[in-house]
C-alpha cells in the first residue's frame, strides 16, 4: 500500500483541489447513467433470468472465495446488456459501488487512462469520509494521474479505504459492486492486461469490501489472463457467455413482445407470425445483437413494418437488394476485421502476408470448397491448409487471435475445426455488398492456393528419401486440377507453370 503523510483537510498542497482534479480526470460518458450511453442496451423483463441470477448472486455473496467475475462472449452475445441491467439492479439495492463502460468509438472512454479517477470518484460519493482521504491523496500527489494503474489504484481506492478503516468504519457498510464492461473496447492489448493485473493486486486484497464484475470478448489479455497457468484463472469466477447460457427462449421472448408492441402501434395483431420469429431466432446462432439489430431495422417509424418483416426473412446473399437490415451489424464485424487485420499485419514475421486472403481460407475451407457441380470436394482441416499455405505449425491460432468474439477452433473428429459464432457473419464474408472493401471472393482464395500448390511441386526435392515431401508432392498434384478445373481463374502465372 503506497502510504501519505496528510491529515484531512489538513497537509498536502493547499493551492489545488484535489477533488475539482480528480473529476477533470474522470471520463463521465462510462458511468452506466450516462446521458452519452441513453437508451443502453439491457436485458427484458422475463430474459437472461438465469444467467443474470448467476450474476446477482455471485454479488451478493459477500463471504464467497472468488471476488472477481469475469463473462467473456462473442460479440453481440449480450455482454453490455447484462452489465447494464446488473447495474441498474445494484443501484436498485444500495450496493452499485461504480461503473465504467468501455467505447472504443467514445475518444473520453477508449483507454485506461480514466478508469481509476472514474472509479475514485464513484467511491468518494459513497462515503463523505472516504471522499475526504480521496481528495487528501490527489493533493498529497498532484501527479498521480500520469502514474501507473497500479500506483493509481493503491493510491485512489486502496489507501483511502484502509484509513477509513483505520479510523472504525465498517467498510462491509460500503456499496461493494465494481462494474467495468467492454475491456476489449480499450485501446492496447497491454494496457487491458495492466488494468487486470492492478485489479488483481490491489482490489482483491483481504480487507477490502469490493467484488468486482468484468466483461468482455474473449481476446487476448482476458483470455490469457483466465485460461489455465493465466494470473486470474484461480482468483476468477468465469462465465462463458456464449458457451454456458442459450439465450434462443429469450430471444422469442424479446421478439414476440416487441412485434406484439409494434401491432398495437399499426392496429394489426396478426402482422407477424411465430414462423417468423422462429426463423430470425434460428439465424441469430445464439447471439442477441442479431435480434436486436433485426428488430431496431424493423420498428423504423417511417417504414413498414410488414415490408421490412418481408425484406429480413427473404433476404439473401447475392441478391442485390436495395434493402439493408444488417448494416449495424455489418460495421461491428467490420470493425473486428480491421483491427484483427492491423494487429496480424504488424507483426514482423508476418511481413507479405494478406490476413483477409488467409483468413477467408480458413473460413472457406471450413464449409468445404464447392465444384462446379456445387457439391463440396475438398474440406481440409486447419492444419492441413497450412501447409498449404506454407504456414508455420499452428498459424491457424495466430490468425485468429484477434477474432475469438467471432470464431473459434472446436475439436472434430480427426482435428481442429473452424466455428463461426454468427452464422450472419459467413453471409457477411460471402457478400461483396455488405463486406465491402473486406470482401475476398472465392476465385482470389482458390487462385492462391494454385499457386501455393505449383510452388509445393516445384519446390519438391526429388533426391530426397524423406517421406514428408513426398507427400507434399502427391497432394498438391491430387489437389492442382480440382482448383484448376472449378474455382481458379486462369492468370498468367499458372499459363506460366504449365
Amino acid at each position: 500500500m503506497r502510504d501519505f503523510n496528510v491529515n484531512v483537510g489538513g497537509a498536502g498542497d493547499k493551492s489545488i483541489d484535489g477533488w475539482e482534479r480528480l473529476l477533470k480526470n474522470t471520463a463521465p460518458n462510462a458511468l452506466h447513467d450516462s446521458d452519452a450511453r441513453y437508451d443502453p442496451p439491457k436485458c427484458d423483463e422475463d430474459t437472461r433470468i438465469e444467467v443474470i441470477g448467476e450474476i446477482t448472486d455471485w454479488i451478493n455473496d459477500r463471504h464467497g472465495p472468488q471476488r472477481l467475475l469475469c463473462i467473456t462472449g462473442a460479440a453481440g452475445s449480450g455482454k453490455s446488456a447484462l452489465q447494464q441491467t446488473t447495474a441498474e439492479i445494484c443501484q436498485d439495492s444500495g450496493i452499485l459501488s461504480s461503473t465504467f463502460f468501455f467505447s472504443a468509438s467514445d475518444p473520453t472512454r477508449n483507454t485506461v487512462k480514466p478508469v481509476i479517477p472514474t472509479i475514485a470518484y464513484q467511491l468518494g460519493r459513497t462515503s463523505d469520509t472516504l471522499r475526504r482521504w480521496i481528495k487528501a491523496a490527489v493533493e498529497n500527489d498532484p501527479l498521480i494521474f500520469s502514474k501507473s494503474l497500479r500506483t493509481q489504484m493503491s493510491t485512489l481506492i486502496v489507501a483511502p479505504s484502509q484509513r477509513c478503516k483505520g479510523m472504525g468504519m465498517d467498510l462491509t457498510t460500503l456499496p461493494h459492486a465494481i462494474l467495468i464492461d467492454g475491456l476489449d473496447e480499450c485501446m492496447g492489448e497491454d494496457r487491458q492486461a495492466e488494468l487486470l493485473t492492478a485489479v488483481k493486486e490491489c482490489l482483491l486484497v483481504n480487507d477490502l469490501p469490493f467484488r468486482v464484475f468484468i466483461a468482455s470478448r474473449p481476446e487476448w489479455a482476458i483470455r490469457t489472463a483466465l485460461e489455465p497457468g493465466g494470473h486470474l484463472s484461480k482468483v476468477a469466477y468465469h462465465i462463458q457467455l456464449s458457451d454456458q447460457h442459450d439465450a434462443s427462449a429469450d430471444m422469442r421472448r424479446y421478439l414476440r413482445r416487441r412485434f406484439e408492441d409494434i401491432g398495437l402501434r399499426i392496429d394489426d395483431l396478426q402482422w407477424f407470425t411465430e414462423d417468423n420469429i422462429e426463423t430470425l431466432v434460428q439465424a441469430a446462432s445464439g447471439q442477441f445483437v442479431y435480434v436486436a439489430t433485426v428488430f431496431k431495422y424493423i420498428s423504423e417509424r417511417r417504414a413498414s413494418p410488414v415490408q421490412r418483416l418481408k425484406a429480413v426473412l427473404t433476404w439473401t446473399p447475392g441478391a442485390g437488394r436495395g434493402a439493408k437490415p444488417f448494416e449495424a451489424l455489418d460495421r461491428l464485424y467490420a470493425n473486428i476485421l480491421l483491427n484483427a487485420k492491423d494487429a496480424y499485419e504488424a507483426v514482423d514475421t508476418h511481413h507479405g502476408r494478406e490476413f483477409l486472403l488467409l483468413f477467408r481460407a480458413y473460413t472457406i475451407s471450413a464449409a468445404g470448397f464447392p465444384s462446379n457441380s456445387h457439391r463440396i470436394i475438398v474440406n481440409p482441416t486447419p492444419m492441413f491448409l497450412s501447409a498449404w499455405l506454407f504456414q508455420e505449425d499452428k498459424a491457424e491460432e495466430s490468425l485468429i487471435s484477434d477474432l475469438r468474439s467471432l470464431v473459434t477452433f472446436q475439436k472434430g473428429q480427426f482435428d481442429l475445426c473452424l466455428h463461426l459464432y454468427h452464422q450472419s457473419f459467413s453471409d457477411f464474408l460471402e457478400e461483396e455488398s455488405r463486406a465491402k472493401t473486406l470482401f475476398v471472393p472465392l476465385s482470389r482464395v482458390a487462385t492462391h492456393l494454385v499457386k501455393c500448390l505449383m510452388q509445393h511441386i516445384v519446390e519438391c526435392p526429388f533426391e530426397s528419401d524423406s517421406q514428408s515431401p513426398k507427400r507434399s508432392l502427391s497432394m498438391a498434384v491430387k489437389l492442382l486440377p480440382f482448383f484448376l478445373i472449378n474455382n481458379a481463374p486462369i492468370d498468367e502465372g499458372v499459363v506460366a507453370f504449365t
